[in-house]
């Protein structure tokens, strides 16, 4: 998932070489990008030449010792939507893991960096999402992830007690982004043995080290956002994350914000490392709520504000607009036009984009603003299928016993790969593992590899992990049954008549890839396309999420303790405040009052002076 080389320049229908001067195409290509009539395309040059050797590198231009670099993809769907991926990278030439305390802090924000060195962690992936990505309707998502929220955590081998160091993480990371992540327990926390390898450096085999736990019913809003944005080196004053409107970003179809930390290579010989910080934020505007039916869109329109400027601290900010399904324009107008074209292998298929650079002042016109719009002309076209989706859903009838389906669509018209899938099932549903089928075109598909952890009450969740073949242009049905466990009545959620949610599967695979990958994940390319690293040219590492679940559990009658406090209040202030009365109320007698009769006589006798009656 590379960037590929294009140093070739398109003008007047002939062919430049790429041994002309670059500063004199450099130069071309500025003077035409001025001049309104003229609309060739320049392709986006990558250096993708051979390895620089050491000497050439301390010899050229000293680098600084961390990077910031920040991109925007912009991709029209099929369906009238419209799909925004930023991608916020801060690379940071260090090591945590010595023992020197690291206190100078510049791009790398130093909440992170104190949380890396205090718990000798060595990967932390989290991410919060609102919503569910429709697959069959949008296409694979540059990052996946879950819905509610997700952590997994790589320790370094130098950590005694894993369990401890990952229960004092939890709550510390629920500080920095004010999450219910300290709601993360045993309960909810497995330990894979084949699933999340490392995606940084090392590919260390021994999962004691690794924790992965999900909430997939945590609700993300502007208090996870607003920490998510004071990590940026500028904040949301300038550059992208001007565009992160709150109102905007959670009045859509999908959103989901994730932070990525893990070391990676400086060069080609991984000789040296770096700290990768990356910070990812995507977003499925809706057609008819945020575009109000119409198929027009404009960043105006999407996130309420347009871009006047790059970040200063910078090194690289971009605009991308895929425009692959629109090579004559017949899709879908794009306004303001841009000359500079870059191409991308990115999940398997080579996609091009327009590229807007905001580092240069010609971007933004003399308006010193810049607005894209994206005007459609025909809604024909069809959408690529993913070859890899994914399903589940509950089954049954009855609050005793169910049966959790898990569908697997391979769409590969004539190949079959392996996938791993990795359930993590709550104790409260005691699965029945004897139940276990795996079915292929109606026949068994006995899994190569299968890893079941049963779970205790109270305790840990189930944790059953399989590899599958999956073969070609079918679908694969994994089914389990599984009885409802009895809760005590202080464990059940304010709301038990709900459901209690069961997470995500994990599915994980090498898909086969249409062109050939690229396995140097050192080399310069978008950081939308170079996330997971590539072993293999001929495949791509995919990791997909199914919906969560929502199952019904035997749940008691609380109106029953409220009509017995109702009752016991009642009997009490009956019975027990009349004795009290009673008890504690002074009796004294009094006379009667005199007759009208007799008071008139004697104020007859007082006036005459005679005693009163």
């Amino acid at each position: 998932m590379v960037a590929d080389s294009h140093e070739s320049m398109l003008t007047n229908g002939q062919h430049v070489s790429d041994d002309s001067d670059p500063q004199l195409a450099n130069q071309s290509g500025e003077q035409r990008a001025e001049q309104p009539g003229l609309r060739e395309r320049q392709w986006e040059e990558t250096p993708t030449g051979a390895p620089v050797s050491e000497p050439e590198l301390l010899s050229a231009v000293p680098q600084p010792k961390d990077d910031f670099q920040e991109e925007l993809v912009i991709r029209p769907l099929h369906s009238g939507d419209i799909y925004a991926s930023f991608q916020f990278r801060t690379l940071w030439e260090t090591d945590f893991t010595r023992g020197t305390k690291v206190s100078h802090y510049r791009l790398f924000p130093k909440s992170l960096g104190q949380v890396i060195s205090k718990f000798s962690v060595r990967e932390l992936h989290i991410s919060f999402t609102q919503g569910y990505w429709r697959t069959m309707q949008w296409g694979q998502p540059f990052l996946p992830s879950p819905p509610g929220a997700e952590l997994w955590v790589w320790f370094q081998d130098s950590v005694t007690d894993v369990d401890s160091a990952w229960k004092e993480l939890t709550n510390v990371l629920s500080g920095i982004f004010c999450a219910s992540l300290n709601f993360i327990d045993s309960t909810n926390t497995v330990q894979p043995s084949a699933s999340f390898k490392p995606l940084g450096i090392g590919n260390v085999t021994d999962h004691r080290f690794l924790r992965y736990a999900t909430l997939p019913r945590e609700i993300v809003c502007t208090e996870n956002l607003t920490p998510w944005k004071k990590l940026l080196p500028c904040g949301s004053k300038a550059g992208l994350a001007v565009l992160m409107k709150s109102e905007k970003l959670f009045h859509s179809s999908f959103h989901s914000q994730a932070v990525h930390i893990r070391p990676m290579c400086r060069d080609w010989q991984c000789k040296a490392s770096s700290w990768e910080l990356r910070q990812t934020l995507n977003v499925v505007f809706d057609l008819h709520t945020s575009g109000q039916g119409k198929r027009e869109w404009s960043l105006f329109k999407m996130f309420s504000r347009t871009l006047t400027e790059a970040c200063p601290l910078a090194s690289s900010s971009k605009l991308y607009v895929d425009v692959t399904d629109n090579p004559q324009g017949e899709q879908f107008e794009l306004s303001p036009a841009t000359p500079l074209l870059s191409q991308a292998v990115v999940l398997g298929d080579r996609r091009t984009f327009s590229v807007f650079d905001l580092t240069q002042q010609i971007t933004f016109g003399t308006v010193r603003s810049l607005n894209l719009l994206i005007r459609w002309k025909s809604s024909d076209g069809d959408m690529l299928r993913p070859l890899l989706h994914a399903e589940r859903y509950v089954a049954g009838y009855g609050l005793q016993t169910g049966e959790i389906h898990t569908l697997m669509y391979n769409n590969h018209p004539y190949r079959a790969f392996p996938v791993l899938l990795l359930d993590s099932v709550p104790w409260y549903l005691r699965l029945y593992v004897h139940t276990l089928t795996v079915t292929s075109k109606g026949k068994d598909n006995k899994p190569s590899y299968i890893h079941y952890q049963p779970s205790k009450d109270r305790v840990r969740p189930h944790l059953l992990e399989m590899l599958v073949q999956l073969p070609p242009n079918s679908v694969t049905e994994v089914t389990v049954q599984f009885e409802r466990a009895l809760l005590k009545w202080t464990e059940y959620t304010p709301d038990p008549n709900h459901g209690f949610y069961v997470g995500s599967s994990v599915i994980s695979s090498l898909v086969p890839s249409i062109v050939a990958m690229d396995t140097n994940i050192t080399r310069e390319q978008p950081l939308f396309s170079s996330f997971f690293p590539s072993k293999e040219e001929s495949s791509y590492f995919v990791r997909i999420y199914t919906e969560p679940l929502l199952v019904n559990l035997p749940t008691p009658d609380f109106s029953m303790p409220y009509n017995v406090i109702c009752l016991t209040c009642t009997v009490v202030a009956v019975g027990y405040g009349s004795l009290y009365n009673l008890l504690t109320r002074s009796f004294q007698i009094e006379e009667p009052s005199p007759g009208l009769a007799k008071r008139i006589a004697n104020v007859i006798r007082k006036m005459r002076g005679v005693p009163p009656l």
